[in-house]
């Protein structure tokens, strides 16, 4: 569940990055509209959450740039600027929301769970099932019957996004492209390590699946 930041208040943006990767997501975050656009443009995102002032223009002109690259993107305006016509064109340039600084880091994610929700068209939308494992896309959790699966962020971000796609081929590339961001200090087996823990707790709890490496290609969630 990796996301964008364009923030350029430092504490603000530390303090979002961090309740962020508490709750799971993937956090990138840019300071500048510059370093956003080149952002987009070589990674793909579930969520913007973008400031307006920055130090070399307004955000609102990310949007285009971003609608370039993907349709979807769902963004969230984050801004002191709080007079009706400023909302209003906000909206109007393409955010999905608006939100007036100050803001309380709960609204921030609720509204981000809708958004995403939207966007992926997971409003009561049923679990998805493989083997004996239930992955619920709205509130990003896993079970096994009433069993509740606790996974670590990164092992979650991987399930999400082979759940999405069991049965096929997930290129080591895209699940790199989603678990990890920009700043992350990668080393070459860090993934195989991670998908082996994630392995390991799906045994574990009886899950019936298990995580299967094509070498050389990628990885798919296949039934034992």
């Amino acid at each position: 569940m990796r996301v964008l930041l364009v923030e350029d208040e430092p504490e603000l943006a530390a303090a979002i990055s961090g309740r962020l990767v508490a709750n799971g997501f993937v956090v990138d975050h840019f300071a500048s509209l510059g370093e956003a656009i080149e952002a987009v443009m070589s990674a793909d995102y579930r969520a913007v959450l973008l400031d307006r002032r920055l130090p070399d223009g307004d955000g609102l002109s990310l949007l285009p740039v971003l609608r370039t690259r993907s349709k979807s993107t769902p963004v969230i305006v984050l801004s002191a600027l709080d007079d009706v016509p400023d909302r209003i064109a906000g909206l109007d340039a393409g955010a999905e929301d608006y939100l007036i600084k100050p803001f309380s880091f709960e609204e921030l994610l609720a509204r981000l769970r809708v958004i995403l929700r939207r966007s992926g068209g997971e409003t009561a939308v049923p679990p998805l099932v493989v083997g004996k494992l239930a992955y619920d896309l709205a509130g990003r959790h896993a079970t096994v019957g009433e069993e509740a699966i606790s996974l670590p962020r990164r092992e979650l971000a991987i399930l999400d996004v082979l759940m999405r796609r069991a049965g096929r081929i997930v290129l080591r590339e895209q699940l790199e492209a989603q678990v990890y961001g920009f700043d992350d200090d990668i080393n070459s087996n860090a993934l195989e390590a991670h998908i082996s823990r994630l392995r390991r707790r799906l045994t574990e709890a009886g899950a019936g699946v298990t995580v299967h490496g094509v070498r050389g290609v990628g990885y798919m969630l296949r039934v034992v």
